[in-house]
């Protein structure tokens, strides 16, 4: 496959959340790690502790900035200052791309704090595709927007959660990072094809890949992140890189967070599939 700007990072293979309980692990062993995903506005004040602690990543690591308060989908403005410090912060983290979620989250300035999905209307196409472009246009590098869980639907929607995503990133010119997890939560939920989903999305916008794991209940499934990556979403993530090539692909792990060298090893078995040639990964994902 081709590079773009969304897909030209295939050499940053693997790499995992940079959380608090694993640092002075980091710090101590040094282990090897392709790259650290940090949460943006952990990061997004003027001085102390935290930016410290960056520094000292940024020394030895490569950093990736995800987001989790843009609210693409919200009918209000993105706060000014919230996009000022977010700049301030790209810069200094020299991230490749920057990734934050597809939903809404915010009515005239209350935030919720909660991924909240959207109606798949056409009205939501544009008014999300101008809030993406615009960002983009301001932080001066590739956004990828990414799919979240999802729990309800809307009477409303005018489409299929796979073609709101295309038409979005499409009309925005952005990326896409494709959670599979997130597909199979949602699949499972509303009970669709999750495949039909992969193969659907534009292959050449997706700039990185999120792997996670769940929790299952009697009637649903929930996105905890607090689980090992289960073998459905190991084959879902085989047909994406099938689909896009090797990609850089981030391991989620945030509650009931076990050692560091556990979740190492369960991000590292994404190398399985970055390494392998198309046929194999087509048995795989069969």
């Amino acid at each position: 496959m081709a590079g773009n700007r969304f897909n030209a990072h295939q050499n940053h293979g693997v790499g995992i959340g940079l959380r608090i309980p694993h640092y002075e692990h980091i710090f101590a062993r040094k282990p090897v790690v392709d790259w650290f995903e940090i949460i943006s506005e952990n990061f997004m004040m003027d001085g102390g502790r935290p930016l410290a602690t960056l520094d000292r990543i940024l020394d030895e690591y490569r950093v990736v900035q995800h987001g989790v308060s843009m609210y693409f989908g919200s009918a209000t403005e993105p706060d000014p200052e919230h996009l000022r410090r977010l700049k301030r912060l790209v810069r200094r983290t020299k991230t490749p791309w920057l990734t934050d979620h597809l939903c809404w989250g915010s009515v005239d300035g209350a935030y919720t704090h909660d991924l909240l999905p959207l109606p798949y209307t056409w009205e939501a196409v544009e008014r999300t595709a101008e809030r993406v472009r615009r960002v983009q246009d301001f932080l001066e590098i590739p956004v990828a927007v990414e799919n979240v869980s999802s729990y309800a639907a809307f009477t409303d929607s005018q489409m299929t959660e796979w073609e709101f995503l295309t038409e979005v990133v499409e009309r925005a010119d952005c990326g896409i990072l494709l959670d599979v997890n997130n597909i199979y939560v949602s699949a499972m939920n509303h009970e669709f094809d999750p495949f039909a989903y992969v193969d659907a999305v534009p292959a050449g916008r997706v700039a990185q890949i999120h792997i996670a794991g769940h929790s299952r209940y009697e009637k649903y499934i929930l996105d905890t992140h607090d689980h090992p990556v289960v073998e459905p979403v190991w084959r879902l993530y085989a047909r994406a890189i099938e689909r896009c090539g090797p990609t850089p692909t981030l391991l989620e792990w945030d509650d009931r967070i076990p050692s560091f060298d556990e979740v190492h090893a369960e991000a590292k078995k994404a190398e399985r599939f970055l390494h392998r040639e198309t046929p194999e990964l087509a048995e795989v994902a069969q």
